[in-house]
């Protein structure tokens, strides 16, 4: 039975065209981050960035070495749509995009994790095996067939992503169209589209639309008496993100991924007619099976229980943020609050407590999380502390913070009395300085 669902060949046109697909929209990526001035922004101008807590050995090339180093990822992209040294390449973009994605979180977007994890899988699959440079130069990978669990492993992962973003938004601010509001007031000065977004009916749609439609994509892509109508929602939702929520390739990476749901007749039709089309479904068994099967059950526990690790952690993720990254929780709320630093000389405790400027060390998007996100006061603090130390001083760093979460009232949030710069991180339980809700 395994062996049948798994290892029974098909035609490979999909996955063939979706590395193309693939491959030039991960070019754009990178080398629009540099037309559009992201890597300008995020990565050379700000004196420091924030990254992952325990890879501070990631930090940005100095002087304009990004530059070169988002271009060479745009090249990789190229590469993979090419199929040239595909299986190198495609190990090159998943390296240096992991190494982007780790070392700063300023711009931190679920669609940059969606990615890496895209990345390390198409750098497993063999995607280079037809219509590709590598084809051309050493017929003997040419290839027009391959194992069902490609399409298995693809889509699984895509339930995984649609349905935790789905049922994240069943909560009182998003039911209540507080967050829509939010959202869509931040999109008010659009041409044409803006006012029409401040309609409740507006709000409403985007809420319920939302939440249905990361629920039941999957489901009725599959379903074939269901699926071109799928498709066509698919296009209306993913251009509409796209035009009014700007963010960047994951609306066409998306529509990309529907290949995988259409008959494999039709794609190899639409896409591929000179290729000879397979049909034989033999059953072929890897020698990697044995590989194959724990790996990727390891894959997809740690898939499913990351965006669960948060009902281990005490206090509402949506207040505390511990256990947000990674757990698909999709434009759920809205940030702002008011945060003052200061310092001690913890040898002249008599001195007077010195407030820190943030402007002096950080950028404006870089101000916006330190004010609201208790990591990144952790580490400007953290920061602050190894900045004097190489003063010479040894300081104790206190925090002042207010925050407020989808417009609500702001409460106090860091607790006063905490040196932040002498106290350690929690990976995976909570840190006790992280004020609850209802404290005052």
């Amino acid at each position: 039975m395994i062996n049948r669902w798994l290892f029974t060949h098909i035609d490979n046109s999909s996955l063939i065209i979706f590395r193309v697909f693939f491959g030039f929209l991960i070019a754009a990526e990178a080398i629009g981050a540099i037309f559009t001035g992201w890597v300008k922004r995020t990565l050379i101008e700000p004196e420091f960035t924030f990254n992952f807590i325990g890879f501070d050995f990631l930090q940005p090339l100095p002087g304009n070495g990004m530059y070169f180093y988002f271009a060479i990822m745009g090249i990789f992209g190229l590469l993979v749509m090419a199929g040239y040294k595909y299986r190198w390449s495609m190990i090159g973009y998943t390296l240096m995009w992991a190494g982007v994605y780790f070392m700063q979180k300023s711009s931190y977007n679920n669609h940059y994790y969606l990615l890496l994890l895209l990345c390390i899988i198409m750098s497993i699959l063999p995607a280079g095996n037809y219509f590709s440079i590598d084809v051309k130069q050493n017929s003997k990978l040419k290839k027009i067939s391959m194992p069902r669990w490609i399409v298995l492993a693809i889509i699984a992962q895509l339930w995984i992503v649609y349905t935790y973003a789905s049922v994240a938004k069943l909560y009182p601010d998003w039911l209540d169209f507080t967050v829509a509001k939010n959202l869509m007031a931040g999109r008010a000065y659009y041409p044409i589209v803006g006012p029409i977004l401040q309609g409740h009916w507006a709000h409403v749609s985007v809420a319920y639309f939302g939440i249905l439609f990361d629920l039941l994509i999957i489901p009725l892509l599959l379903w074939k008496r269901t699926r071109f109508a799928a498709f066509c929602f698919s296009i209306f939702f993913h251009l509409f993100n796209s035009i009014v929520f700007q963010i960047g390739i994951f609306p066409y990476l998306s529509l990309a991924f529907t290949v995988f749901f259409f008959s494999k007749e039709k794609i190899h039709r639409v896409f591929m007619k000179k290729k000879v089309f397979y049909d034989k479904n033999e059953i072929i068994v890897p020698s990697y099976k044995k590989v194959l099967i724990p790996l990727s059950i390891v894959w997809f526990v740690i898939q499913i229980a990351l965006p669960l690790r948060h009902w281990t952690i005490p206090g509402d993720v949506l207040w505390t943020e511990e256990g947000h990254r990674l757990s698909w929780r999709m434009m759920l709320r809205g940030r702002s609050g008011i945060t003052n630093f200061y310092l001690i000389d913890n040898k002249d405790p008599k001195a007077k407590k010195e407030y820190i400027n943030k402007q002096q060390y950080l950028s404006k998007k870089q101000i916006r999380s330190v004010n609201t996100k208790p990591d990144f006061m952790w580490q400007f603090a953290q920061y602050l502390k190894k900045k004097y130390a190489e003063e010479g001083k040894d300081i104790s760093v206190y925090v002042k913070s207010s925050v407020s979460v989808n417009g609500k009232k702001r409460k106090k949030f860091i607790d006063p009395e905490v040196d932040l710069a002498n106290v350690p991180w929690n990976y995976f339980k909570t840190n006790p300085w992280i004020l609850k809700y209802d404290s005052e």
